[in-house]
């Protein structure tokens, strides 16, 4: 009896194993049954209850597949008709690319020979806006080539008013062509402050104010001074053309618009040029400045030695110890007693001791004279030198490389010479001074020789 109320509680279990809590509660009424009467009725139940729980779940599972199915077959419905909708569109943009072809032709044969105006219009448009934004007149009038642009990149036949346009921006730029206007502008300086100030524009060729040329950066349309200005004849010419009120007044300009100015302020300096010279030219400018120097001190004391000669001349009975011909008498005056041979003799030595403090100097300058323009000959050299080992490293392609070497030869040549050419000059004043105040001292000697002489 006991094996069988077990095996029918296992039965039980396994045929309740969906809900963990209902073959608990199962369970805990199979084991508290008294009978098997009771215990097949509660099998019954357990058995009726299953079965009902049973159908709701498939009712339930086959409500939702029909949902599902109604899902898809939604979905396949609307793909469909969006394939049917991407036929249609396709259909339809291979019937507008057709019919836009046809009205292009169409346009094409109504516009006939007004296509030519198109490209003829956006042509002289093009051109026009090259020169006018290029133009100084620009800096006065900005702005004026836009309207040009929608010219040039038009497709169509441009209007009666594009047209004027174009005319009117020609006609500007002719007439301003002729003018010389001043008119206010803000001007970049330099270190890059800008500043208001009165531009004077001379046609289109150049902008001056202050004395100062500019030029307009049509990229940055901004008026701008030039790194370096031209030489100072130029700029006085443009000082000077600025404060006339009335009347006429030269000026330089620059035909090329500018260009020929900006490669003149590319152009070396005075100075510049001296310093490419190098070692070389340094050592001429001393030798120069040595030479000028000696010479200037050389000057001022054979001045002064002949002033004192002159003066010692007016009294020849009285001499003195601070000239040259004040010794010299001096010595004819302690040797009166002697014989004409002897005295002659004396008088030359005193000469011999003044000659040299005379001549002292003089023959340095000439030697400064002959070495400039050997050292300018030396430049020279040196320069060719390095001027063929930058043809052996870097070839002949690039003449800038060269340019260098090329201007230390030529630069110190012309050292050289200019250095020469006025010690040469200045050596033959001194030397004259100096032969002068000789010559002085052998009249005044021989002079006293014939009067010793014939007071014998």
């Amino acid at each position: 009896m006991n094996k069988l109320v077990k095996s029918l509680l296992v039965a039980t279990a396994f045929s309740l194993t969906m809900g963990a809590s209902s073959a608990y509660a199962q369970e805990q009424e199979v084991s508290n049954a008294k009978s098997l009467e009771q215990l097949l009725e509660l099998v019954k139940e357990n058995r009726a209850a299953s079965q009902r729980i049973n159908a709701e779940r498939e009712a339930e599972f086959t409500s939702e597949r029909a949902d599902k199915q109604a899902l898809l077959n939604r979905a396949k419905k609307q793909l469909a008709d969006e394939r049917a909708r991407g036929e249609r569109l396709q259909t339809e943009f291979s019937e507008n690319e057709i019919a836009l072809a046809n009205k292009e032709t169409e346009l094409q044969n109504q516009l006939g020979t007004l296509g030519e105006i198109v490209g003829v219009a956006r042509g002289a448009a093009s051109e026009t806006i090259g020169r006018i934004a290029t133009s100084i007149v620009s800096s006065q009038y900005p702005g004026r080539e836009d309207i040009l642009e929608s010219i040039a990149e038009a497709r169509e036949v441009p209007t009666i008013e594009e047209l004027e346009e174009l005319w009117l921006a020609w006609l500007t730029e002719m007439k301003e062509s002729g003018k010389v206007v001043t008119f206010p502008a803000e001007v970049t300086l330099l270190d890059g402050s800008t500043e208001q100030r009165d531009v004077t524009r001379i046609g289109v060729f150049n902008l001056l104010s202050d004395g100062e040329y500019f030029v307009y950066n049509d990229q940055a349309e901004e008026i701008q001074p030039l790194g370096k200005q031209p030489e100072g004849y130029i700029l006085s010419a443009a000082e000077s053309f600025l404060s006339t009120e009335s009347g006429y007044e030269g000026v330089y300009i620059d035909p090329a618009r500018g260009q020929i100015l900006n490669l003149a302020t590319q152009k070396a300096t005075l100075e510049e040029q001296y310093h490419q010279g190098g070692t070389v030219g340094y050592v001429i400018t001393v030798v120069l400045i040595l030479g000028i120097l000696i010479a200037i001190w050389k000057i001022v004391t054979l001045g002064s030695e002949g002033a004192k000669i002159r003066a010692q001349l007016k009294n020849t009975g009285n001499p003195s110890e601070k000239n040259s011909l004040g010794r010299i008498l001096k010595v004819y005056h302690d040797n009166k007693s002697d014989d004409v041979e002897n005295l002659e003799l004396k008088l030359d030595e005193a000469i011999m001791r003044e000659t040299p403090r005379i001549d002292s100097g003089v023959n340095i300058i000439k030697i400064f004279a002959a070495i400039a323009p050997l050292l300018g000959l030396l430049g020279t050299v040196i320069g060719m030198i390095g001027t063929f080992q930058s043809i052996t490293l870097y070839g002949t392609g690039d003449p800038k490389i060269m340019a260098g070497d090329i201007s230390m030869a030529l630069v110190t040549t012309a050292m050289g010479l200019i250095a020469a050419l006025p010690l040469i000059l200045i050596h033959a004043v001194v030397a004259g001074r100096a032969k002068k105040i000789v010559h002085t001292l052998d009249e005044q000697a021989a002079g006293i020789v014939a009067a010793h002489a014939e007071k014998e």
